[in-house]
């Protein structure tokens, strides 16, 4: 046995063990998921929400919602984010050095005025121009910060929370739709739990196809859209496998961008979110669960399996690799900006635990599979190789991968029933059998180009998403 072979042995013993590891990790995860999941239904009616709608001491939340070039749709995204059922909340929007007519819209429908507004640049950000109010008590809860662009969400966000006047603050996108009661939902966790909360968050649902009326979901739909549709199977499974996983041992490092409730005090201390950063959702909360060790102070992030927002995705394959690249990038960034957290003890759990995580089975993952298809290739060509045992092999992965899935797909029908069509689920039967052979092998394109612009430094920005808008549900009056 010659040198390259016996490398090409070692490499493909490696794979197998790193293999094992990662279905029994995932297997783990899933039981520690549906803990949770059980845990949180059978805690739900501790404290009823309704108690806090009608409480006149309920913590107040500020929403906290950056636009850029949202003319079309700012009037209805504005007011669906002011039809939450809660009674002490106020809508930060941003307005990011809007080229379009962003701000005249919303200063014309809104009746809003400049005002003498007590603003502290807690965070650093680009200057900001001004803050209005509305002169009509139906907006009262309505405050628009004019600032000029800072090429980035996270200095939008980083604006409205230095102008947000409550403890704990939710970042969302201005386009996306939320749930009636999402400010309750999010902030009971803060209240129920002795143990200090620092951020909390819940499942975000597609809502290409969906249809909405007064900015509240109508009607529910499995996306028709190729890509939309993967990415909703994609969703289901890692808000309900993994993120509820993570809850149950205290381990998130991700609050989705698109939603996420935060103690201000906490994210402002922690420096707020980094312009620069391609994934400042999980960047920020890393910096945040580092701040607590140092403090040594315990702390919680929860995730809540419930469908509180509906945002739009990438319909197309090349917005579609844009984002993921993005995404991939800004992994191996926040992992390689904080690379002192690693089996480091001054951050316990964080650093023992979850870092060594997304290092091993979400960053080299990637990387693992296209060795593997390598060795694969070079195997077949240059050596014997019993295809009987890799079919085998490859067949108890896919099943694998499937029946995940499926259970996902299963506990969120059960639990949510979203999809009452018969058809409609049927459809996303189908798409789970395709998923590990067509829109898994693009997602690992994706991370692997993101890898290869992190390392050579190839500047990437974040682009624009060419929205096609909520579909309105006609209903006859």
């Amino acid at each position: 046995m010659n040198t390259i072979e016996k490398l090409i042995n070692a490499f493909e013993s490696f794979i197998i063990y790193y293999s094992i590891s990662y279905l029994l990790l995932y297997l783990t995860l899933a039981i520690l998921s549906w803990v949770a999941i059980k845990k949180y239904y059978d805690m739900k009616y501790f404290l009823p929400k309704d108690i806090l709608v009608r409480s006149n001491h309920a913590v107040g939340v500020s929403i906290v919602a950056p636009a850029f070039n949202e003319a079309v749709t700012i009037e209805y995204n504005v007011k669906s984010l002011l039809s939450q059922e809660y009674p002490k909340f106020e809508v930060v929007i941003i307005n990011d050095g809007s080229t379009d007519e962003t701000l005249e819209i919303l200063i014309s429908r809104f009746n809003l005025v400049k005002v003498d507004f007590f603003y502290q640049e807690k965070i650093p950000t680009q200057k900001v121009i001004g803050h209005y109010k509305s002169t009509n008590p139906i907006y009262s809860k309505l405050l628009v910060v004019d600032k000029l662009n800072g090429k980035s969400k996270a200095d939008g966000s980083n604006a409205g929370i230095n102008s947000a006047k409550y403890d704990l603050f939710i970042c969302t996108d201005v386009d996306c739709i939320l749930r009636k009661d999402t400010i309750t939902m999010l902030a009971k966790p803060f209240i129920e739990n002795t143990k200090k909360v620092i951020a909390t968050g819940a499942a975000i649902r597609i809502s290409n196809s969906c249809e909405f009326k007064d900015g509240t979901l109508y009607k529910s739909h499995y996306p028709s859209n190729f890509f939309a549709g993967f990415q909703e199977l994609e969703y289901i499974r890692a808000y309900l496998f993994g993120r509820m996983a993570w809850t149950s041992v205290n381990g998130l490092l991700l609050v989705s961008g698109g939603l996420g409730m935060f103690d201000k005090e906490t994210a402002i201390a922690a420096g707020g979110y980094w312009h620069k950063s391609l994934g400042e959702d999980m960047e920020l909360i890393t910096r945040m669960r580092k701040l607590m060790h140092e403090k040594k102070e315990e702390f919680l992030i929860i995730y809540i399996p419930e469908s509180l927002c509906w945002t739009e995705v990438p319909s197309t394959l090349e917005i579609f690799l844009r984002q993921r690249v993005r995404w991939a990038r800004g992994l191996v960034q926040t992992l390689y900006l904080h690379k002192n957290v690693f089996l480091n003890p001054k951050y316990g759990k964080t650093g023992f635990l979850i870092f060594p995580y997304f290092i091993f089975f979400e960053f080299l993952v990637p990387i693992v599979e296209v060795i593997g298809l390598v060795l694969l290739i070079i195997d077949i060509l240059f050596f014997d190789i019993n295809l009987y045992y890799l079919m085998i092999g490859s067949s108890f992965v896919y099943l694998f991968y499937i029946t995940i899935t499926l259970i996902s797909v299963y506990l969120d029908q059960v639990i949510y029933n979203h999809y009452t069509g018969m058809k409609e689920v049927l459809r996303l039967i189908f798409m789970i059998f395709v998923e590990p052979l067509v829109f898994h092998p693009i997602n690992v394109f994706a991370s692997i180009i993101g890898y290869w612009h992190f390392f050579r430094q190839i500047e990437q920005k974040w682009g624009i998403q060419v929205r096609q808008g909520f579909l309105k549900a006609k209903i006859e009056k």
